[in-house]
């Protein structure tokens, strides 16, 4: 009876609570445009990512997301360059089915500093869709003392099952890249950190109509991501922060791969391609322990997580959170880029 409980409540949350939280992932620099719209055009020329996550399967119906994103860069200079891109996913969450799709566009300018550095902005537009299914709802007065009794009138009433949105914001980016690489010297040095607003018309979300004033919550997203190369090894550290706030809800996450090279790419002849493997730890502030793995050969990357919860929801989920992974391929035309975390 418990379980169920914490079940319903869930549910129900879910529900009226619909400008609660973001989507999120946990391998978040992999899902680039939801974490800082900045970051289109900010690592390649082109690349294109997909994501799958699912959550919560061991309390409730399972949270599932899909995400689809694709960036490149055009009107490229010796100044700088204009960025532009697509992100699509899907967000389909519990046993309401309460399903969110949306479709973002950010355009970008990242400026040359110097051979080193370059300082970017953004910003985006986005169209979205909420949509419900009351149908498989239990609420607390259909129960008769007993039971649930599906004979018993819910008394909630909604105003709609489907609605639209449109938001907008803005981000910023600074990367920094020295050093090779290669196994020979591996003396690279690398930061990428940002800062972004989402949601800053904060449009309104709402199933019960208009007496229901509740709005999609700005979020602030902050991060910093870099690579430190052990000289004369074939070992790299990528350390990584992540903080969201949004509304009264916060988010801190932070850890590190451990990066392998298990080969390095052939200079002329281009028959031999590099890859490597990583191995990462990160913790979720009051929530979970994280635990990552990535395989990168040439231009294709793949990457698993899996979430360990810690909260008091352990009482139910048997520390069983979530399943994330994704998939890369990118292209760089210039082999002298910058370098990124």
């Amino acid at each position: 009876m418990k379980h169920l409980i914490i079940v319903v409540s869930i549910i129900s949350l879910s529900v009226y609570k619909v400008s609660a939280q973001d989507i999120h992932f946990s391998q978040m620099q992999y899902a680039p445009i939801t974490l800082n719209p900045a970051l289109a055009g900010a690592s390649h020329d082109m690349q294109a990512i997909l994501n799958y996550k699912t959550q919560w399967k061991s309390v409730a119906t399972p949270y599932n997301t899909i995400n689809a994103s694709y960036d490149m860069r055009f009107k490229k200079s010796r100044s700088g360059y204009l960025a532009s891109g697509i992100s699509v996913y899907n967000d389909n969450a519990g046993d309401a089915h309460l399903s969110t799709t949306t479709i973002t566009i950010p355009i970008a300018y990242h400026l040359r500093i110097d051979k080193k550095s370059t300082v970017g902005g953004a910003l985006y537009v986005s169209a979205g869709q909420r949509s419900i299914n009351t149908s498989n709802l239990q609420w607390a007065s259909q129960y008769n003392g007993n039971a649930y009794d599906a004979s018993l009138q819910s008394n909630e009433t909604f105003a709609t099952t489907k609605m639209t949105f449109f938001d907008v914001g803005a981000g910023a980016v600074y990367n920094y890249g020295v050093g090779e690489k290669n196994m020979t010297g591996n003396n690279q040095k690398s930061l990428t950190a940002g800062v972004a607003a989402y949601h800053v018309n904060t449009p309104k979300q709402t199933f019960v109509g208009a007496a229901q004033d509740d709005k999609l919550k700005m979020r602030i997203a902050a991060f910093a991501t870099g690579t430190i190369g052990l000289p004369q090894s074939n070992i790299a550290f990528n350390p990584a922060i992540y903080y969201n706030r949004q509304g009264k809800a916060q988010e801190l996450l932070l850890g590190s791969y451990i990066k392998y090279a298990i080969k390095d790419a052939s200079q002329h002849t281009g028959l031999v391609q590099s890859s490597s493997a990583s191995l990462g730890v990160f913790y979720r502030n009051k929530d979970a322990v994280i635990v990552k793995g990535m395989y990168e050969y040439a231009n294709y990357a793949g990457g698993v997580a899996y979430d360990f919860n810690t909260s008091s929801l352990t009482k139910v989920s048997k520390s069983r959170g979530g399943f994330e992974l994704f998939i890369r391929y990118y292209l760089d035309s210039n082999k002298r880029r910058i370098k990124t975390a």
